[in-house]
C-alpha cells in the first residue's frame, strides 16, 4: 500500500508537469525554462499554487490572483496520471509477474512504460483539444520505443524475431492508416493518426495491436453515434481519433494477453 501511494503521488507530480507541457505546446513555449504562471493573468505561481490536485481544491478551481476559473483538465490529468502509474506497476509487475524483482532490467522497463504512458497522455489531451497529434511528442516516443527495442535486442539476441515482429507491426499499422487516409482523402483520418499507429505497433507488437485497434474503432463508433443521437455532432463533424487510439493502446497494454487468451479459448472449448 505504501509503495502504491508513493507511485500515485509521483504520478500526480508528473501529471502536473504534463499539464505544463500541454499548455506550452499550445503556446509554442519551452517547457524546460521559465516558471509556471496563470494562463489568464500571467502572474507567476508560488509553490502553494502548484500542489497537484490539492491546490485546485483549496483554491476552489480559481486563480489566487485574478480569480479566473482553472480548467478541470489540470486535476483530471494529474489524477489520471497517478492512477495510470499504479496500473502499470500492478498489472505489468505484481499481477502478470506475480512478484516484483528489483533489478536494473525491471526498473528500466518500469521507467520506460512510465515515460511512454506520459507521452500518450499528452497526445490524448492535445488531440482532444486541438484535433492535432503533435510531432514534438510522437517522434520522441517513437525514438524511445525504438531505442528500447534495440537495447532489448542487444541484451537478448534470442529475441531477434520478436524485435522484427514489433517493427513489422508498426509498419503494417502505419500502412493500414495510410490507406484509410488515401481512400477518404483525409476526411476520416489524419497524418498524425498514421504516426501514432506506427508508434502503437512498435510498442505493442502482434497480435496485441489487433486488440488496440479493435477497441479504438469500437469506442470511436459508439461515442460517435452517441454524439450524433444527442445532436452534439453531425455525420460531417470532425472527431479526433487520437484519444481512442491512446485508450485502445492502454487496453491492449494491460489486458491484451487476457483478451487474446479468452478469444482463443472460445475456439478450443
Amino acid at each position: 500500500m505504501m509503495l502504491n501511494l508513493f507511485i500515485f503521488l509521483f504520478g500526480l507530480i508528473v501529471g502536473s508537469f504534463l499539464n505544463c507541457v500541454i499548455y506550452r505546446l499550445e503556446t509554442k513555449q519551452s517547457f524546460l525554462m521559465g516558471r509556471s504562471f496563470c494562463p489568464h493573468c500571467k502572474h507567476t505561481l508560488k509553490w502553494q499554487d502548484l500542489i497537484p490536485v490539492f491546490s485546485f481544491l483549496i483554491l476552489r478551481g480559481k486563480c489566487r490572483y485574478c480569480e479566473k476559473r482553472i480548467s478541470w483538465q489540470y486535476p483530471l490529468v494529474e489524477i489520471a496520471t497517478g492512477l495510470l502509474f499504479i496500473l502499470i506497476f500492478n498489472f505489468k509487475f505484481l499481477i502478470l509477474n506475480q512478484f516484483l524483482i528489483f533489478n536494473f532490467e525491471t526498473i528500466t522497463y518500469f521507467l520506460y512504460l512510465l515515460i511512454i504512458s506520459s507521452l500518450l497522455i499528452i497526445v490524448f489531451v492535445y488531440d482532444l483539444k486541438h484535433f492535432i497529434i503533435p510531432d514534438k511528442v510522437v517522434f520522441p516516443a517513437i525514438f524511445i520505443v525504438l531505442g528500447f527495442r534495440a537495447w532489448d535486442l542487444i541484451g537478448h539476441w534470442s529475441l531477434g524475431f520478436g524485435i522484427l515482429n514489433y517493427l513489422l507491426t508498426g509498419v503494417g499499422a502505419g500502412i493500414f492508416f495510410l490507406a484509410i487516409v488515401i481512400i477518404s482523402k483525409g476526411r476520416w483520418m489524419g497524418i498524425g493518426d498514421i504516426k501514432l499507429a506506427f508508434l502503437m505497433g512498435l510498442l505493442l507488437g502482434f497480435p496485441y495491436i489487433l486488440v488496440a485497434l479493435f477497441f479504438s474503432f469500437l469506442m470511436g463508433a459508439i461515442i460517435g453515434i452517441g454524439l450524433i443521437l444527442a445532436k452534439r455532432k453531425t455525420m460531417k463533424s470532425e472527431v479526433p481519433f487520437g484519444p481512442f487510439l491512446v485508450v485502445g493502446t492502454f487496453i491492449a497494454l494491460f489486458l491484451g494477453e487476457i483478451i487474446i487468451n479468452w478469444y482463443w479459448n472460445l475456439f478450443t472449448i
